[in-house]
This record gives C-alpha cells, structure tokens and sequence, in this order.
C-alpha cells in the first residue's frame, strides 16, 4: 500500500504538506540514492576538476602563504566536521575583521543580519576572482567523498552560528556544496533567512530537486554572481 507523505510532512508552522510522492520512494533517495549519485559525479568529474584545484592552488600559493584553508562546521546530525576550500582571504583575516567592525558600526550591523560583508577586508584580489566563479569551493568534494558534505544541500554552518539559527531541518541533511539558498538570493538574504531555504529543501527533497539545483548552480556559476 503506498502511503502519502501528506501525513508525514509538515511545514514551519505545522502544517501538512501534500506532496503527492510515496514515502516509499523518497526515502529511497534521501537514504541511498542521493549518496550514489554524489559519489558517481564526484568520480565522473575528477579527471577535470583535480588538475584545476592543482592549478588554483599553485596560483594561491605564489601570493604567500598555505593554498588551502579548512574550518570547523555543523554537519548531519549536528556532528562537527573539517571543511576545505581554496584560501581566499589574508592570512591575519579574523584580526582583520574585528578591527573592521570596530571602526564601521554599519559593517558590524550587516555582519550581525547576515553573517557576511559585501565589501569584506579580508579577501585578496585573487580571492574575488575564486569566490565570484565559486571556484574556491572545488576542494568541498573531499567533503562529499568522504560523506560528511553532499553535491546538494544546506549551506554549511559555522560552529559558532548555530546559537543564531531556529530551524531543524538543517541538521537531518548532509551540507551541500550548493543548494537552494545558493541559487537563489544569496546576496540579499539574512542568515536567519536560510532557515526557509533549508525547511523547503528537506520537504522537497528528490532527485529532480537535486538534478534542478545543480543545473542552476552551472548557471550561477556562469554568471560570476557568487560571493
């Protein structure tokens, strides 16, 4: 007998969401295919993508300092994991930070609300030029390989910014390399706007959602509209 998730899902404020898929099948998914197929692209794409993190950080490193740069963050479960990117910022960055939202109350303000500046101090020019191709993130599929990240998912969260954030549905998914809040407004919108982005995500959560994301994400990427 299929059952409906109508029964199983609901939205923010608790209520049912119809989705007229079988839990049957998007379990199915969530639990195994969805892992299949990060693992499948991941390999498929290697022979590409490793010889152009190789180069960028070849390119990094001539600039000064280590090429690649790795931070705590809140994966599934709540479980803490190491996340890796391409470094794009100065070596003293968190220094630099405090001294910049010390001297503009304006900047503090917008880092409070979204937990990122649009003119950051602490990005180098080669930096820019990785973040706005998103390029800096190619070394997060480490993190998919070894299962603590996902091609698709929520973005990934600091240790320190869980206090700040009032959903659940983040910590039931694996963090993505790219997901809805990552195609959408990105630049606009407020870390406790993600929320709505995460809670959406989990309740839609199915292949074609994940193949949509991803060809958005190609576009987005083209765009240079990353940050």
């Amino acid at each position: 007998m299929t059952i409906q998730l109508t029964t199983l899902y609901k939205d923010s404020s608790g209520a049912p969401v119809a989705t007229g898929r079988d839990a049957a099948g998007f379990r199915l998914y969530r639990d195994s295919l969805k892992r299949f197929l990060d693992m499948a692209l991941v390999l498929v794409s290697a022979p590409v993508v490793v010889p152009v993190i190789g180069a960028l950080a070849l390119l990094v490193a001539l600039q000064g300092g280590r090429p690649f740069y790795s931070q705590l963050r809140v994966g599934r479960n709540g479980r803490i994991f190491r996340i890796w990117k391409l470094r794009t910022m100065v070596r003293d960055a968190d220094a630099r930070l405090e001294a910049h939202l010390v001297a503009d109350a304006d900047a503090r303000e917008e880092w409070e609300s979204m937990q990122k500046l649009k003119d950051d101090p602490r990005i180098t020019p080669l930096g820019r030029i990785l973040r706005k191709g998103s390029l800096d993130e190619l070394p997060q599929l480490l993190n998919v390989l070894t299962g603590s990240m996902s091609l698709v998912g929520p973005r990934p969260m600091m240790v320190e910014q869980q206090a700040l954030y009032s959903g659940s549905a983040y910590y039931g998914l694996r963090p993505g390399i790219t997901g809805p809040w990552q195609i959408s407004d990105r630049n606009a919108c407020s870390f406790a706007g993600r929320v709505q982005y995460d809670e959406s995500y989990d309740r839609d959560l199915s292949l074609w959602t994940d193949l949509r994301i991803l060809a958005k994400t190609v576009v987005v990427v083209m765009r240079g509209t990353g940050c």
